[in-house]
């Protein structure tokens, strides 16, 4: 049985983005890329709790000590015509793993796509994390393995959204 009665899952609040950096910190770290983090607590501050926050957050405690986390966002289902979660972080410090903690992050997270009438819930994991692919799977979680991830940068927007005004065509973009 996990030990899960002195954790308490909740919303981040403005006040928190020191703690939401340090963590993310700790991600970056344990996916041993700690030199990408350019986040700043600033940055931070207005993508999460300005006009339009972009995500949210999930703070798991234990008493009052954060040991985890759950950055989330809603995107959407044109097949099903409904909202869905997209889970983009989720992590706990690995000397607090194994105490259920992951689990409950988990758990918050289906019921709040639950209660917005979300279709479904997706994420990615790095394909080098067995321990989270174990996990995952022994949830009931499928993965997708008929799907390739794409990704732009910054410079790769930049230079997509510029090629209306160069008239690149897209033989041009492909070839460069």
């Amino acid at each position: 049985m996990k030990d899960v009665a002195n954790l308490q899952i909740r919303p981040a609040r403005v006040e928190d983005v020191p703690v939401i950096l340090e963590l993310i910190r700790d991600l970056a770290t344990y996916e041993r890329a700690p030199e990408e983090v350019t986040a700043t607590e600033e940055g931070l501050a207005e993508v999460l709790f300005g006009e339009r926050p972009a995500a949210e957050v999930l703070l798991a405690l234990e008493g009052d000590s954060p040991v985890g986390f759950a950055v989330f966002f809603h995107n959407f289902s044109t097949w099903l015509g409904r909202p869905g979660l997209y889970l983009e972080d989720l992590f706990v410090k690995p000397e607090k793993r194994g105490k259920g903690y992951g689990r409950a992050l988990l758990i918050a997270l289906a019921k709040t796509a639950l209660d917005r009438g979300c279709g479904r819930m997706e994420w990615a994991v790095l394909d080098w994390n067995e321990p989270a692919i174990k996990f995952y799977r022994a949830l009931g979680a499928k993965a997708m393995d008929e799907w390739t991830v794409f990704r732009l940068t910054r410079e790769g927007i930049e230079k997509l959204a510029g090629a209306a005004d160069t008239a690149a065509t897209t033989e041009e973009i492909e070839q460069e």
